[in-house]
């Protein structure tokens, strides 16, 4: 076929457009005429009292709130928080309430497409499911037969279905699970893993607390269990009293709430945390009587590590005043045991990001408020195979590493759980350190969400040597799915199945169903569908694995042991009321201090010298299972130890074997990047805001309306030197840092020319600017341009929503500020040693008038 044959019209011609037929689908204009927009009739006025009501699971982000859905004659019409949801009650944010928004998006992605065109061209031709499913077994089934199963990836951004994903790769034999974690939470969830062990994600019983110590979290806007943890706050400040204080860079809607906002240089969290329990030892604050029982080294140690770390010494490493440190000291630890000290992206998005949270938790230590009703608590949210079993039989892990999935330069990363470092994947890929024949990816807009993501991940997703086969999953023609070779349709998170749910800030454990609100529209299908039935085309040896009609059947098997109550199954329950709370455990409050129950004990040893339990597990290896404490076997703390570990032999260990210098202690340690600026050189963060989550929210018509530009934050001192006042363009110039873990050259990475916001609200030598935004694919909202679309199956009447056609009023061609400026572009990527979080926040920057 000719290119001139090829219909070069927008994403809606795909409703009508005939199997076999073609279509080009690029960033440019269409070439249709414009027409002015029907107008979309009027609906009556709903009562939803009379609306059909289903529970389900939000995922407009990884709070993940239980959710009911009103249907209106087939459409998904409203959403409201579920009242039974023990984190929510029956709260949603902004986020939450745009459901309704995803499902019916005139430019959502309905039907499988195969590329025909150059990849990355937009030329694409409808194809049937029989096709690409067959498809995709044959390019996985080759592999297999090749012997190489771990060039098969998976590449997820956030699914939610990992228990089908992980399945499938462990049926087929491949580690190859790649996600986001590394670019998120990585030196959080590290942080806690060694020093107390049990979880990556701490619940602060904040409702319940007197004082909180804020280190770089944005509750108020953007973090996991926002609205959770945010009612909670709120509760504890109007009804206890509880004073709120906050480091950050920049005044955050979080900051600006707080009784006290701090701006302390980037990355110097770690220094303020050690000079602060410097205080505390030193003035004898502490509870010596925790320490004593639970601690891994001696007060006499706790004094000589934090010795050298005086609020003089913080002060200087990070701007505030040693007098303020104090006076903080005392006041936190004068509401012990009611008390916390927490962090978030601010702290921990450094090349020392993983000390500076360790150095955070231990002050919750220091004063004695782990796991204390109104202290530094901490509950699972997984949803286990143990209590929630899949079908059987169950696929085993496959032994075989690849350095995509398991980079030997970080070994913490995938220590305690499988958090990967997914910013260096697409480096390894162009430096061949890995090779893969099949590449999936599912809800992945890595272009635009990764650092570096315009040119060295498109320039890896467009080279079909380091990518032979990609089949993209997403609900909207995004920025992956442009690179891709098979084009699958995914159903949204309110069209499709699975359990879910978070840390309970109740502290009792809990899981929610998401169910189907709607069918999907035209022939979307889910991703976890896809792999279910792709699994059982892989012949037997895989297909036994799937010996299930659908994931909606998995589903139900998973909840073989939730009590029914007065329904006739655990299944039906859930799909009734949406959540299942376990009401009869007791709160999770000092879960250390629990005594073993003579079952646990059964064959256990334990040793004279250490107090350690230990037994052997169900595939015969040894491991710890408590201390003995006053004489009684205790469920102690989940560290090699089972204490709270300051000193971490693991850490030790991991540091030594990259031939990074830490002796296991959370030292302060100086950024090099930071160390080496000049003086004309700024500090960049970036930011989200409340209506946002990466690439995901985009493409969401009344969120974008609400946030659709970001302007650069810089100081008055800052901008008046440079002549720049608020609206002025100004160009941006990021560099490589200099002495950092990788490709540490200093040499200029990129430009951009953003508009400037002047505000007192960031610290002087720091800009910020937020993510999010700066689409070139996702559909008009998304890029922030009015125009027509043609009739399209997705819309019941199969109307165009006006509201796309010529109601963007942001629209740039209009006279708007258009949709943002994608600022992950020229971010250079940043892995933290040993861990391997990206350092999003320690980029160096100029600024200069245009």
């Amino acid at each position: 076929m000719k290119r001139r044959e090829f219909l070069r019209v927008g994403i809606g011609a795909l409703a009508s457009l005939p199997i076999g037929a073609c279509i080009q689908l690029t960033p440019g204009e269409s070439s249709e005429t414009p027409r002015a927009p029907r107008s979309k009739r009027k609906r009556a006025r709903v009562d939803y009292k009379t609306a059909q009501k289903t529970s389900s699971v939000c995922l407009n982000c990884s709070t993940v709130c239980g959710i009911v859905g009103y249907v209106v004659d087939g459409e998904l019409r409203k959403v409201a928080g579920n009242p039974l949801d023990p984190n929510t009650a029956g709260t949603l944010c902004a986020k939450g309430q745009s459901g309704p928004t995803i499902a019916s998006y005139a430019d959502r992605l309905l039907y499988p497409l195969r590329r025909v065109g150059q990849r990355g061209e937009g030329l694409w031709k409808r194809i049937t499911w029989e096709e690409a499913l067959e498809e995709l077994a044959q390019k996985i089934g080759a592999s297999r037969a090749a012997g190489h199963p771990e060039r098969v990836a998976i590449h997820v951004g956030r699914s939610r279905i990992n228990d089908v994903i992980t399945r499938f790769l462990n049926s087929i034999g491949s580690p190859v699970l790649l996600n986001h974690r590394a670019l998120c939470s990585l030196n959080k969830r590290a942080a806690n893993y060694a020093t107390i062990g049990d979880q990556d994600w701490e619940t602060v019983d904040a409702e319940r607390t007197k004082y909180l110590l804020n280190f770089g979290a944005n509750f108020y806007e953007a973090h996991q269990g926002a609205i959770h943890f945010l009612r909670r706050v709120v509760r504890g400040r109007f009804d206890n009293g509880a004073k709120l204080v906050t480091f950050d860079v920049r005044l955050s809607n979080t900051a600006g709430r707080s009784d006290e906002w701090h701006a302390p240089l980037p990355g110097s969290e770690g220094a303020v945390a050690l000079a602060l329990g410097h205080v505390i030892l030193r003035e004898n604050l502490h509870d010596a009587a925790f320490l004593a029982r639970w601690c891994n080294v001696s007060i006499e140690e706790l004094r000589a590590f934090y010795a050298p770390y005086t609020p003089e010494w913080a002060a200087e490493k990070s701007g505030l005043e040693a007098a303020t440190l104090e006076r903080l000291a005392r006041e936190f630890a004068g509401c012990k045991p009611r008390c916390a000290a927490f962090t978030n992206r601010g702290s921990q998005a450094h090349y020392n990001g993983f000390g500076n949270d360790r150095a955070v938790v231990m002050l919750n230590a220091l004063v004695g408020s782990l796991g204390q009703e109104g202290g530094y608590c901490w509950i699972s949210g997984e949803v286990s195979a143990t209590k929630f079993p899949p079908p059987e039989p169950v696929p085993a892990a496959p032994k075989v590493r690849t350095d995509l999935e398991d980079p030997p330069e970080y070994p913490l990363a995938n220590h305690w759980q499988k958090m990967r470092v997914g910013q260096i994947v697409y480096a390894y890929l162009q430096e061949r350190r890995a090779k893969l024949d099949v590449y999936l990816s599912y809800t992945l807009a890595s272009p635009l969400t990764w650092p570096e993501g315009r040119s060295r991940t498109v320039d890896v997703l467009k080279d079909e040597e380091l990518i032979p086969f990609h089949a993209c999953s997403d609900v909207v023609y995004s920025e992956t799915a442009h690179y891709a070779d098979l084009l699958l349709p995914d159903a949204t998170y309110t069209e499709r199945w699975g359990l879910d749910g978070r840390n309970s800030y109740e502290l009792q454990p809990y899981v929610l169903l998401r169910q189907p609100m709607t069918p999907p529209p035209g022939e979307a299908r889910s991703f976890a569908e896809v792999l279910i039935q792709v699994g059982k085309r892989l012949g037997p040896e895989v297909a036994k694995f799937f010996d299930f009609a659908d994931h909606e059947a998995f589903v139900r098997a998973q909840c073989a042991k939730v009590p029914a109550g007065r329904y006739a199954s655990g299944f039906d329950r859930l799909k009734a009321e949406g959540a299942w709370v376990e009401s009869e455990k007791p709160k999770a409050y000092a879960t250390f201090e629990r005594a073993l129950k003579p079952d646990e004990l059964e064959g256990s040893t334990a040793d004279p010298a250490t107090g350690i339990v230990r037994k052997k597990n169900s595939k015969g290896v040894e491991e710890a299972i408590g201390l003995v404490v006053d004489g009684v076997a205790r469920a102690g703390f989940k560290t090699p130890s089972r204490r709270f570990e300051v000193f971490s032999e693991i850490v030790k260990r991991a540091a030594a074997k990259v031939g990074v210098e830490d002796d296991g202690f959370p030292r302060y340690v100086s950024i090099p990047a930071h160390e080496a600026m000049t003086a004309d050189r700024l500090h960049l963060v970036t930011f989200k805001w409340n209506v946002h989550t990466q690439g995901r929210t985009a493409p969401q018509k009344y969120l974008t309306e609400i946030v659709h530009s970001n302007p650069l934050w810089i100081h008055p001192s800052a901008a008046e030197p440079r002549g720049i006042r608020t609206g002025d363009a100004v160009e941006l110039t990021t560099f490589r840092p200099l002495g950092q873990t990788y490709q540490a050259t200093g040499e200029e990475l990129g430009k951009a020319v953003v508009r400037a916001f002047v505000t007192e609200g960031i610290h002087p030598r720091v800009v910020a600017l937020s993510n999010s935004l700066g689409n070139d694919f996702g559909g008009r909202i998304a890029r922030g341009r009015n125009g027509p679309r043609e009739e399209h199956a997705g819309l019941g009447d199969g109307e165009d929503d006006p509201d796309l056609a010529g109601g963007i009023w942001w629209d740039r061609a209009r006279g708007g500020a258009g949709a943002g400026f994608n600022i992950n572009a020229i971010l250079p990527i940043q892995p933290t040693p040993v861990t391997g979080m990206q350092a999003w926040y320690d980029t160096v920057c100029t600024l200069r008038r245009v």
